[in-house]
């Protein structure tokens, strides 16, 4: 081992803090599963808040197209004050903690060896940003080197850490499927992305929409799945990032043209919804918007408290 990397492992390893179950910094989230760690070892620092939590997945060999889906998913969601979650490997994982990261928020890496053995290699640099901007963690303890069996392992504390699981880009046996079964046995949402239909790397993910999965071409279908409890901490932001439509994930439309048009849409709505509660048929129907794009902006309007949603899918003005 070379004199550079024995000072970056002793320098990584002195900063790793351990917690156990029993402790009030364990995250809740992972506290609730069946049989979670013992003890997590910690680099940075886990929050309160990180129960806000989605986890964005995928392919290690992933496309351009996936990179940027996830990059924009991520940061769209961490400016709303959501942490992501994923696994700091190759691709889509280290795309979602670039984007939260751009965002200014906050990100945890789950990693299948111990906090000071980073895999791979040449993300060292981002573990160190994602380490200042939220927490590198681990189960296994430092030294531990990655070893193939402790990737599924890591896979159900990244199910077990979130609310949901967003797949973008998962070949037909990619380990992110696992990630996503994990979490449907939780008790967790699991999402995907869609992709081209020729691309064999999104094969996976449409097989997860076929099987249920809620499909995914924005933040506003990932706030979406949450319970009322979780979508109420979602924080408004006056100009969201990468501005647009749901559909800004798969096309690339300028962000002045999204806003005009999201602009419009929300004023049409705002002129539908009064003081009296009106249902979501009756909104679709007086406002002459596709039935998807009614419901995604009628989310932002709720996140931005502008309106407010109560039982039986009926709104009033806020």
């Amino acid at each position: 081992m070379s004199v550079t990397r024995e000072r970056i492992q002793g320098e990584t390893a002195a900063a790793a803090m351990c917690i156990t179950r029993d402790e009030i910094s364990y995250p809740a989230n992972l506290r609730e599963i069946p049989l979670p760690p013992e003890r997590l070892w910690v680099r940075g620092r886990l929050e309160a808040d990180d129960t806000l939590a989605i986890a964005i997945v995928g392919a290690r060999e992933a496309t351009q197209y996936g990179i940027g889906c996830a990059e924009r998913l991520a940061a769209d969601l961490a400016a709303r004050g959501i942490t992501i979650i994923s696994g700091l490997a190759r691709g889509i994982d280290s795309a979602a903690h670039r984007g939260a990261l751009r965002a200014g928020g906050r990100t945890i890496a789950v990693l299948g060896s111990g906090v000071d053995v980073i895999y791979p290699p040449e993300n060292r640099r981002l573990a160190l940003e994602v380490a200042e901007g939220g927490a590198v963690v681990s189960q296994f303890a430092p030294g531990t080197p990655p070893l193939a069996g402790y990737f599924p392992v890591r896979n159900r504390v990244i199910a077990g850490l979130s609310l949901g699981v967003v797949v973008v880009e998962a070949a037909e046996k990619s380990g992110s499927l696992i990630t996503a079964g994990l979490a449907g046995e939780l008790g967790r949402e699991v999402m995907a992305v869609p992709g081209p239909l020729t691309s064999l790397m999104s094969r996976g993910a449409h097989r997860l929409i076929q099987d249920g999965a809620a499909l995914v071409q924005g933040w506003e279908d990932v706030v979406g799945q949450l319970s009322l409890r979780f979508r109420d901490q979602v924080k408004p932001v006056a100009v969201p990032a990468n501005a647009g439509s749901p559909d800004r994930l798969a096309h690339g439309q300028g962000q002045a043209d999204h806003r005009e048009a999201g602009n419009d849409e929300s004023l049409l709505l705002l002129r539908v919804i009064g003081q009296e509660p009106v249902g979501i048929d009756q909104i679709i129907e007086r406002s002459g918007l596709a039935p998807g794009r009614a419901s995604a902006f009628l989310m932002t309007l709720e996140i931005e408290g502008r309106i407010r949603q109560l039982e039986g899918k009926r709104f009033v003005a806020a």
